[in-house]
């Protein structure tokens, strides 16, 4: 073949090498282009295959910027555009730092022979500070990481005590590309434009939570409404805000003790609800704050989020210790008191239910046809997403209730819920450290990522990059080769 030629084709292929990437990038673009609010726009943070999307970093590799970040918050990142938002509180006085492990109540933490689960003395379990705060929504660049705007929402003395592990901005702001809305529990609830000047504000009382621990559920958005769940001791509730005016559309006192569990706003064929975790009941609302349906039997403290996948609801909650552990997978279209009698494990509206395989604080993860749980502790377990029958295990192991596997001994404690992407999961532990898990491979661990940091926020996965807030630090990662 001439010489001409063979350039010319090799040419060729190199072009259309390049409108391909080009294409896939492209589309990549247009379905992962802002990650809106708290485990992404639908509660299930599993993003479309990305060769950008890293499977290794470290302190070093594949950052493609790293950003400090002031005070104290367990708020993930949203990103909507050139914009990443994030929440936090700055103490003038001292804080307590954030104390990793797992707390059984009054004080008293897991037996375990690492020194970080040295059991606080009395007291120690929450923390009430009297130093003047300040409440903060951070903006920084996409490309940059550089901080835009700050906008200080309120100042003052905090009126209510908070967990060691908990913070006074756990809860993830969310946005949709007009306003940002900070929600901060025990103060209220503020909408931003997108240049940090403050557009509404509703404050709420400061409500007792249980022992003290603080408020931690994030607001969720659906069309023009923001709905905020305020679990407390003294009198919960769920409100419905105009999002452009913070005007109150309906609030619905609920019969609830304090919970932490994120709303979820359900859309399917027959209808779009709002559905609610609880220590006394499950419930849903229409969009006019009418119950639907409701069912008890989940587990006292509600933490994890529910979420759909593969046209279930999936609801679950399960306090370490106890055995009390549920999963309930929701059928569509339910309605008035859907509880299981005792004994049943299903029924017309609730396909399947597993009585112990709840986790404390990680939501769990659907990933294809696995309904995938990662327990505080650092073991995990996988069912199926449509039967709840445990995968990967022989029947003998299943006899003998040996259905988890462990992280890696001494990964220490899991706060972050998992997410998927390129084929495999991941999960975060307060160390910092990433374990990456392949269903491919029996979901046995394949790897590790170090960022040497303490970590407890749930990432944002967004145009073939990565967020994870640690204690400091905002981290945009991405694969440089790619």
């Amino acid at each position: 073949m001439p010489q001409s030629l063979r350039r010319a084709g090799l040419q060729a292929a190199v072009t259309t090498a390049l409108v391909t990437i080009l294409a896939t990038v492209s589309t990549y673009s247009a379905e992962n282009d802002n990650w809106p609010s708290f485990r992404g726009a639908n509660a299930l943070p599993v993003v479309e295959d990305d060769p950008r999307l890293p499977s290794t970093w470290s302190p070093t590799d594949n950052v493609v910027w790293k950003t400090p970040v002031d005070g104290l918050g367990w708020s993930s990142p949203v990103v909507w555009g050139d914009r990443i938002f994030l929440t936090t509180v700055v103490s003038e006085g001292e804080s307590q730092e954030p104390r990793m492990g797992l707390y059984f109540p009054y004080g008293s933490p897991e037996t375990n022979n690492d020194p970080r689960f040295e059991a606080p003395k009395p007291g120690e379990l929450m923390e009430r500070e009297i130093d003047v705060h300040h409440w903060l929504v951070y903006a920084f660049d996409f490309e940059t990481g550089q901080l835009v705007w700050t906008s200080e929402v309120n100042v003052g003395e905090p009126q209510f005590d908070r967990h060691l592990k908990n913070t006074f901005a756990s809860s993830t702001p969310v946005t949709d590309g007009e306003r940002v809305y900070a929600y901060f529990g025990n103060v209220g609830v503020f909408a931003l434009d997108m240049a940090g000047e403050l557009v509404w504000e509703r404050r709420f009382d400061a409500a007792a939570t249980r022992l003290g621990w603080g408020p931690a559920a994030s607001p969720v958005l659906h069309d023009d409404t923001v709905f905020i769940v305020n679990d407390n001791d003294e009198q919960s509730f769920v409100v419905a805000l105009d999002a452009a005016t913070g005007a109150e559309r309906w609030r619905v006192d609920r019969e609830e003790g304090t919970n932490w569990s994120t709303p979820f706003v359900w859309q399917h064929e027959a209808r779009t609800e709002l559905v609610t975790a609880g220590s006394d009941q499950v419930r849903s609302y229409d969009l006019d704050g009418n119950e639907l349906w409701s069912f008890s039997g989940l587990n006292t403290i509600s933490i994890p989020q529910p979420f759909s996948a593969n046209g279930l609801l999936y609801v679950t909650s399960g306090y370490v210790g106890d055995a009390v552990r549920p999963v309930f997978a929701i059928r569509p279209g339910a309605e008035g008191d859907i509880t299981l009698p005792d004994g049943q494990r299903s029924s017309d509206s609730v396909v399947w239910h597993q009585e112990a395989a709840g986790p404390y604080h990680p939501t769990p993860l659907v990933y294809g046809d696995s309904y995938f749980t990662l327990l505080d502790q650092g073991f995990y377990t996988v069912h199926d997403a449509h039967t709840g029958e445990e995968q990967y295990y022989s029947e003998e192991q299943v006899l003998n209730q040996e259905v988890r596997r462990r992280v890696a001994v001494g990964a220490g404690g899991f706060t972050a819920s998992p997410w998927a992407y390129n084929g495999k999961i991941f999960v975060l532990s307060e160390e910092g450290t990433t374990y990456i898990i392949d269903p491919a491979d029996d979901f046995n661990v394949v790897g590790t990522n170090e960022l040497g940091e303490v970590a407890m926020s749930s990432p944002a996965i967004v145009r073939g990059s990565l967020f994870i807030r640690t204690r400091s630090h905002l981290w945009r990662l991405s694969n440089a080769s790619s």
